[in-house]
């Protein structure tokens, strides 16, 4: 009887590895910068909540896809860079918010890394 040998998994790259981090942060700021939006009760950030809510569910979803080397993730990297882009924007619309200034930028660090990723051979 022949033992078959495990499939093997190339190693990742760094570039990845910074992507699925810059992911994941992005995730995590998304998710805080919502609870703060919530708590101020402002009807007029619902068009950033639902914003928010994409980044954060694309950008999880985007780090999984690619620590799991799913087919689909170059697709989903580019799909996570729009939805980063338009948090981002979204974000912008108020300038004097601090968070949300942190959020925009954390959205596009990861729209740019994505955006490589997908350009990228997984």
């Amino acid at each position: 009887m022949t033992q078959q040998q495990p499939a093997t998994v190339e190693p990742m790259s760094q570039d990845m590895r910074d992507c699925i981090d810059a992911c994941m942060a992005c995730h995590g700021v998304c998710e805080e910068t919502m609870s703060s939006c919530l708590r101020k009760g402002d009807g007029a950030r619902m068009p950033i909540m639902r914003a928010l809510m994409d980044c954060s569910e694309t950008t999880r979803m985007c780090a999984d896809m690619m620590m799991r080397r799913s087919p689909l993730a170059n697709e989903m990297c580019m799909m996570c860079a729009q939805a980063c882009d338009m948090c981002a924007e979204a974000c912008m619309s108020v300038p004097d918010d601090e968070r949300l200034a942190r959020c925009a930028e954390s959205c596009r660090r990861c729209s740019e890394m994505c955006r490589a990723m997908a350009g990228a051979t997984m």
